[in-house]
């Protein structure tokens, strides 16, 4: 792997799969109960801990990442600003808003490599797998004690095991490209498995979190999921086919995403989605359609 691709793949990892683990670690805090104060902070030192490794990341990515990967919208959303500030208005979270302000600012450029930005990419790099350890030994132990009832928590017992396969997969992946190495033909194949059931998994979580009387929406919701499920059964073993089906339905996911964030947003819809969960859900399924569009 030559250092371009090296640079370029790392910086990219990072602002998308940072953001989502310190909204992942803001997820947990907020779901456990007073009682369980020393399980939150550690979530909220997380939480910090995955703030400052963005930002280190957004200072290097100025001038130094594609327009494509920025306009993608799985950095960041026009509106997760907004999802911010409401977070920080229902609740005292106190997200920093002003590293998405940055994010929002952030140039595309071809990387100039020199010695300097090896190293500092080297680092968070370093830092971002031990952070990860860390992270996913936790929430291994979070899911532990949640399974055999000896905390309680009001997340889905299967919404943290989500958010534990997704930083096994983050650490994954940065294990493969710290160690130079591309991502081969078979692991796009098991990426696309892996995001069709994690689209799949989020269209049953907002199905699970929309209010009761919200009848159509609900059905759209649990429709998806059984989509993704389908196209998994039936395109098993036919990349090609599984790529073209993935992609048709996760585009339409998307709009399903961006419909419903606006809902929630505006306060048109009852549910008890969180504005963040909304944002976040929509910019995960706009990274996958980067990688789809990629194939």
């Amino acid at each position: 792997m030559n250092y371009y691709d090296y640079l370029n793949l790392s910086l990219e990892l990072h602002l998308f799969f940072d953001r989502i683990m310190k909204e992942h670690s803001l997820f947990l805090e907020l779901a456990f109960t007073e009682k369980e104060n020393q399980t939150r902070q550690i979530a909220k030192k997380f939480q910090q801990a995955f703030n400052k490794l963005l930002q280190k990341s957004v200072e290097i990515a100025h001038g130094n990442i594609t327009n494509n990967v920025i306009a993608s919208g799985e950095f960041i959303t026009p509106n997760t600003l907004i999802a911010e500030q409401q977070m920080n208005k229902y609740f005292e979270c106190f997200i920093d808003t002003n590293l998405t302000k940055e994010e929002q600012r952030l140039n595309p450029g071809r990387l100039d490599i020199d010695r300097k930005i090896i190293s500092d990419v080297t680092y968070i790099n370093k830092e971002g797998l031990s952070l990860l350890k860390n992270f996913i030994k936790y929430q291994e132990e979070v899911l532990e004690q949640v399974l055999t009832c000896k905390i309680y928590t009001n997340a889905y017992p299967s919404f943290i095991n989500h958010m534990l396969e997704e930083a096994r997969l983050y650490d994954e992946l940065l294990t493969g490209l710290f160690n130079g190495q591309f991502i081969s033909k078979n692991n796009l194949y098991e990426q696309e498995i892996f995001w069709n059931h994690f689209m799949k998994e989020h269209a049953l979580f907002i199905r699970g979190l929309l209010d009761p009387s919200e009848n159509d929406s609900i059905l759209l919701a649990d429709k998806f999921a059984q989509e993704y499920q389908m196209i998994d059964n039936r395109y098993k073993g036919d990349f090609s086919k599984l790529t073209k089906a993935s992609f048709n339905e996760t585009l339409n996911f998307q709009d399903f995403n961006k419909k419903q964030e606006d809902l929630i947003l505006s306060c048109k819809i009852k549910s008890m989605i969180m504005p963040l969960l909304s944002d976040h859900l929509l910019r995960e399924a706009n990274h996958y359609l980067r990688i789809l569009n990629n194939r």
